[in-house]
C-alpha cells in the first residue's frame, strides 16, 4: 500500500451535499475514507397534523457521526459559509437544488455529482422512476463535474447496470446507490490525483427524468398492457400509481400483463377474478393487480380486497377511472 498517496487522500477536504436515503451508502462510503469538513442537506420537514419534525437520512448519518451539518433554505445564502470551510471537493448526490457558479468555483478540484442514470439520458431529479416508467431496459450511474444547468456537466466516470423485469424503482433504487458508492470510491482518486477523464455531453442525446408529479401518478387504461405495468413498477413503493374506484383513490402497488384480450369490453373495465388478484382492461390486452390500496386503507393482497367487496360477482364489468 502507497502510505503516502493514502495519507494525501485523507487530506482532502470534502463537503457533502445530499438528501434522500439513496444518498446514504454514498456518504457512508465517503466518511469510512475521506475527511468530510460537512453535511448540506435540505431543511427538516414537519409531517401530520401534530407537524412532527422529520430529519433527512442525510441528516441522520451526520448525527450520528458527529459531523458539521447546515440546512440552508437556499443553498446561495451558505456559499461564504461553505468557502469558510476551504473544501478541496464539493460532492453532491441527489441534495435538490442546483449550485450557483460562485459555489462551483469554490473548491480547487471542483464541485461532482453522483448522477442516477447514464447521463446524458435521463436528466432531472427521478431519473430511477422515469427509466422504468418508460420502458429502459439499462441504466446505470455517471459520476460528472457540475455546472450552472441541470445535469448537463462534463462526465467523469459512468457504469451501467441492466434493469430486470422484476424490477420495480425500489429495487433499483438500492442496486444504483450502492453501484454509485462504488463507482465514485473508484473515481476519487484520479480525481484527486489530477488524471481523470472529462467526456462533454452530446444534448441532442439528452432525455430527462423530471420530478414525479400527482397527474403523472393517475393510471390511462387507454395505454398498453406494458405502459400500465411499467408506470406501477416505475412508482413502486413511492409515491405509487393509482385509478378510481367508485369516486375513491385505488393506489396500485404490484402487477403483471397476461395474453387475454377482450375486445368487447371498455378500457379500464375489470375483467375478470383471479386467485391472486382481478384483470382491468387496457387498450390492447389485460394487466392484472395483485396489490392495493384503498383509500382510507392499508395495503393488501388485490384478492382481499375483492374478497371485501360486499357483491362480489358485480365487480366484473365495474369501470375503474
Amino acid at each position: 500500500m502507497d502510505l503516502e498517496k493514502v495519507n494525501v487522500e485523507k487530506e482532502v477536504k470534502i463537503v457533502f451535499m445530499g438528501t434522500p436515503e439513496f444518498a446514504v451508502p454514498i456518504l457512508n462510503g465517503i466518511l469510512e475514507n475521506y475527511q468530510v469538513r460537512a453535511i448540506i442537506t435540505q431543511p427538516d420537514k414537519k409531517v401530520g397534523r401534530e407537524n412532527k419534525i422529520i430529519f433527512s437520512p442525510i441528516k441522520k448519518v451526520g448525527l450520528e457521526k458527529t459531523v458539521l451539518v447546515l440546512q440552508p433554505n437556499s443553498i446561495k445564502d451558505a456559499v461564504e459559509e461553505i468557502r469558510v470551510l476551504q473544501p478541496d471537493l464539493i460532492i453532491t448526490c441527489a441534495y435538490g437544488q442546483i449550485l450557483p457558479s460562485e459555489l462551483l468555483k469554490v473548491p480547487r478540484l471542483g464541485c461532482i455529482n453522483v448522477h442516477a442514470s447514464l447521463l446524458p439520458k435521463f436528466r432531472g431529479g427521478a431519473p430511477i422512476h422515469r427509466a422504468i416508467m418508460e420502458g429502459a431496459t439499462q441504466t446505470g450511474v455517471t459520476i460528472m463535474y457540475m455546472s450552472e444547468g441541470m445535469d448537463e456537466g462534463d462526465i467523469i466516470s459512468q457504469k451501467s447496470i441492466a434493469i430486470e423485469a422484476t424490477d420495480t424503482a425500489s429495487s433499483l433504487h438500492n442496486k444504483l446507490s450502492i453501484l454509485g458508492r462504488d463507482l465514485l470510491l473508484e473515481t476519487l482518486p484520479s480525481i484527486i490525483a489530477g488524471t481523470n477523464t472529462r467526456t462533454k455531453q452530446d444534448s441532442s442525446e439528452a432525455t430527462y427524468g423530471f420530478v414525479i408529479r400527482r397527474v403523472d401518478e393517475r393510471i390511462s387504461f387507454s395505454k398498453t398492457k406494458r405502459q400500465v405495468h411499467n408506470l406501477i413498477r416505475g412508482l413502486y413503493s413511492w409515491p405509487g400509481a393509482y385509478c378510481l374506484y367508485e369516486g375513491k383513490i385505488l393506489k396500485i402497488w404490484k402487477s403483471y400483463i397476461t395474453e387475454n384480450y377482450f375486445p368487447e369490453m371498455f378500457d379500464g373495465q375489470i375483467t375478470a377474478i383471479y386467485k391472486d388478484g382481478f384483470g382491468v382492461k387496457v387498450s390492447n390486452g389485460e394487466v392484472v393487480f395483485t396489490e392495493v390500496q384503498l383509500e382510507g386503507k392499508t395495503r393488501m393482497k388485490a384478492i382481499d380486497f375483492v374478497h371485501g367487496v360486499e357483491n362480489r360477482e358485480a365487480l366484473v364489468g365495474k369501470v375503474l377511472d
